[in-house]
């Protein structure tokens, strides 16, 4: 525990102004003007196209958390997170706070009481597995660059620069970067993506972007309703399978089993707690985001998945933890 337990208390009770202020900052473009050089308050409000008075008081909550720093009356990113914060960088990945502390999750976190009474959801229609839901589209945009650096981790990991001429299945593909990392690093690969219609003009946006869109093929609709196709040397399920209640993710799972060749893999990415379910945080914490978001997902242990892979017909499943500091992990399990 921090050494100031009550500060720790009121750190959690205002944790939500402090999502409001990034979320401000980047629908402003805040940090990409200081980035740029537009480092005082009178400039940045006509870049900004805002109150001087709501620029200074934003920018000083944000030196205050340490994101800025402040000399004078002019700001600068601090400079371990500016690679993250300038929109201009490959690397930023502020933007993710356009998805994560969005109206919809808000309102689902509003009264979790609720979904603690329900044991789910109480969003009702606009709950994360509703068909076509519009956003996944935020998503997809939102959180592609937080997605690249896991994307490439595990197509390292899944060694695809073997060259091995690989048909792939990206379940849920949203911004597509699992299969694009892989079709990057493998120009033998192939890359079927899955998802809502809606979502997958971003997949071939991202896919045209990154020059493998000619060995992409989009497959729209609904994952539990089409038809997968079969012979597939990899099934790609990342950051699906938490959505669902066990049921669910087993029918998934048989899908997979019945889409692969012989020797093939499903490759599950997802954040696995330890069987204690309290550790690591990070992990740990994302079934109340299932809580408050789904009808019946979780952040289910390895045990668990151990145990959905041999019901879908795999004999067995392992586990591979993601190079530090990622926080997610690969179960992955092969037909025979």
């Amino acid at each position: 525990m921090a050494t100031d337990p009550v500060q720790l208390l009121f750190d959690a009770i205002g944790g939500y102004q402090r999502s409001a202020a990034l979320r401000a900052a980047v629908e402003l473009d805040v940090f990409t003007a200081i980035a740029e050089g537009t480092d005082a308050v009178p400039a940045l409000a006509a870049r900004c196209k805002a109150a001087e008075r709501g620029v200074r008081i934003l920018c000083d909550t944000l030196a205050a958390h340490g994101y800025l720093r402040k000399d004078s009356e002019r700001y600068a990113l601090d400079p371990e997170l500016a690679a993250f914060l300038d929109g201009r960088s490959p690397a930023c990945i502020v933007r993710a706070v356009s998805f994560m502390a969005s109206p919809v999750i808000w309102q689902a976190f509003g009264d979790l009481a609720a979904a603690v009474r329900r044991g789910g959801t109480a969003l009702g229609a606009q709950e994360a597995t509703a068909a076509e839901n519009p956003m996944w589209v935020e998503f997809a945009r939102s959180m592609g660059p937080v997605a690249r650096l896991t994307s490439e981790a595990t197509a390292g990991m899944l060694d695809a620069d073997a060259g091995t001429p690989w048909n792939v299945l990206d379940v849920a593909a949203g911004h597509g970067f699992f299969g694009i990392a892989i079709a990057r690093r493998n120009p033998r690969a192939r890359i079927t993506a899955l998802d809502w219609r809606n979502v997958l003009a971003v997949t071939e946006e991202n896919a045209r972007a990154a020059g493998v869109a000619d060995r992409l093929r989009l497959l729209p609709g609904d994952a539990f309703q089409l038809d997968w196709g079969t012979g597939y040397d990899l099934v790609l399920l990342p950051n699906i399978l938490h959505h669902f209640d066990e049921r669910g993710c087993v029918t998934l799972l048989e899908r997979s089993h019945r889409a692969l060749a012989p020797g093939g893999r499903v490759v599950v990415v997802e954040f696995v707690p330890d069987e204690s379910r309290a550790s690591p945080p990070q992990a740990a914490a994302f079934a109340l985001v299932m809580l408050a978001m789904t009808p019946g997902g979780d952040a289910y242990t390895f045990s668990e998945y151990e145990r959905m892979c041999r019901k879908a017909g795999f004999a067995s499943a392992e586990l591979l933890p993601m190079p530090p500091p990622l926080p997610q992990q690969l179960v992955v399990a092969t037909r025979k």
